[in-house]
């Protein structure tokens, strides 16, 4: 494969699909809360308090808050870079794996972080460990995104801008799960460790979800189902009224798929023309 240069080429990918919906909406929603921040304080700290992820809220009820962490985000330039890597992981990703496929892979990854964080707060939590609170920010998918990046288009090459650099995509990805690894001896361990939760679930995913998304197979496999049912209803229905019929003393034939087969199309010889005309069947 041919080596990738997107820091070198200075462009920026294609902005659109899931991809920029997801840039924009969380763009939106972190202006809407730096007014409220300036405007009205107080309603800021509810909506945080309502949206963030908070392990004990969410034993409350507050099930939304393992999907709505992911739109809050807290300084310009955090914000920037997370964004960012969404725009230039999820652009390609969504190119070339669809956008019901990237969206899919991006929340399940969010919803392992989210997971990993509350599984984290309870499993400390007797043990006057870990303070697991008001966690926000988009890294959990950013590590699925990564993980999917690494694994599908691991000899993929990088130039590391500004250096002159090299470097293959499932290189790079590993230097950040290692990174990831050495912050949990730190002040930021309940991130890494949900980051890790994040790229886990996205290994995950990628390893068990159809190429299609898990959407479509659940869907194609709900229509499968319900055609089937309706198709045993009818052959069902068939039957009980060929019995029916024949104690009125009247013939009357069903094909195998339960529809109704009409007299004047059967020959002498007890066939049956094809209701495609396209010949006689038996």
């Amino acid at each position: 494969m041919p080596p990738f240069r997107s820091a070198g080429m200075l462009a920026f990918p294609d902005f659109r699909g899931f991809t920029r919906t997801l840039v924009v909406w969380n763009v939106g929603i972190y202006f809407i809360l730096l007014l409220l921040h300036l405007a009205a304080p107080s309603l800021e700290a509810r909506l945080l308090f309502t949206f963030a992820l908070t392990p004990a809220l969410v034993a409350h009820g507050y099930l939304w808050q393992l999907l709505t962490y992911c739109f809050l985000h807290g300084g310009l330039l955090g914000t920037a870079l997370e964004l960012l890597s969404i725009w230039f992981l999820g652009a390609f990703l969504e190119a070339n794996n669809g956008s019901r496929w990237m969206a899919e892979l991006f929340f399940v990854s969010v919803l392992g972080a989210s997971l990993t964080a509350v599984a984290l707060a309870f499993a400390t939590a007797s043990s006057g460990g870990l303070y697991v609170g008001g966690l926000t920010g988009a890294f959990g998918g950013i590590f699925g995104l990564l993980i999917a990046f690494g694994l599908l288009y691991g000899d993929m090459q990088f130039t590391l801008f500004p250096l002159p650099i090299a470097i293959k995509a499932k290189y790079l990805v590993a230097i950040y799960m290692l990174f990831a690894l050495a912050q949990i001896f730190g002040q930021n361990r309940v991130y890494a460790l949900a980051q890790l939760g994040g790229a886990l679930f996205g290994y995950l995913y990628i390893r068990s979800a159809p190429r299609r998304g898990l959407t479509a197979a659940t869907g194609q496999r709900y229509f499968a189902m319900r055609n089937d049912y309706y198709r045993w209803k009818r052959r069902n229905a068939a039957k009980k009224f060929e019995v029916y019929m024949r104690k009125q003393n009247r013939d009357v034939h069903f094909d195998s798929e339960g529809r109704y087969v009409d007299p004047d199309s059967r020959d002498r010889g007890g066939k049956t023309r094809d209701p495609k005309d396209r010949g006689w069947m038996n």
